[in-house]
């Protein structure tokens, strides 16, 4: 695979995730935490755990940062603050990505889980695993706003990325 690919990926999950947040930001605060019934409890539970794990992922593919240690860490209470961390973090996945050649796809990175097991893996690989999960749990979240709301919530699907549909920019959504 290719840079390309990767690119349109994470640019995918920047535009999904601001279409997610700004619908998130609209509910009253209450049904925001209100538990649902999916993985991680709520809406505000998954969307924690989003950033918790591309935190992990990255600093495992950069190096940098200090990861949580746990899948379940509430890293932000406040929504907009959190909304804030997404906005930042979603840049820094884009620039990663931007700085790899196609050489930089294919190398093997060795990295532990949050269990201290090892493990060897081409970038490629885990980059495929790292956006799958992202689209998996903003599903998940996708889930709660239909529960929460009643009504339709916003597209995230892909080929609606790819036919232009719009998306806030989030950091300015939360400024």
């Amino acid at each position: 695979m290719d840079r390309r690919h990767f690119a349109q990926f994470a640019a995918y999950n920047r535009w999904a995730n601001a279409r997610l947040y700004q619908a998130a930001l609209a509910l009253p605060d209450e049904a925001y935490r209100r538990s649902v019934g999916v993985f991680f409890g709520s809406l505000h539970g998954t969307l924690n755990h989003l950033l918790v794990a591309d935190r992990i992922w990255l600093k495992r593919l950069t190096g940098e940062g200090e990861p949580p240690t746990r899948l379940d860490v509430i890293l932000f209470d406040d929504l907009r603050e959190l909304a804030r961390a997404r906005a930042a973090e979603d840049e820094r996945i884009v620039r990663m990505i931007d700085g790899h050649d196609a050489a930089a796809f294919a190398e093997v990175v060795d990295y532990s889980n949050t269990s201290g097991k090892s493990f060897s893996q081409p970038r490629a690989a885990i980059l495929s695993h790292f956006f799958n999960h992202q689209t998996h749990h903003r599903g998940q979240a996708h889930a709660c706003l239909s529960i929460l709301t009643g009504a339709e919530p916003p597209s995230l699907d892909l080929m609606s990325f790819q036919r232009g549909m719009p998306a806030p920019d989030l950091a300015r959504l939360v400024a």
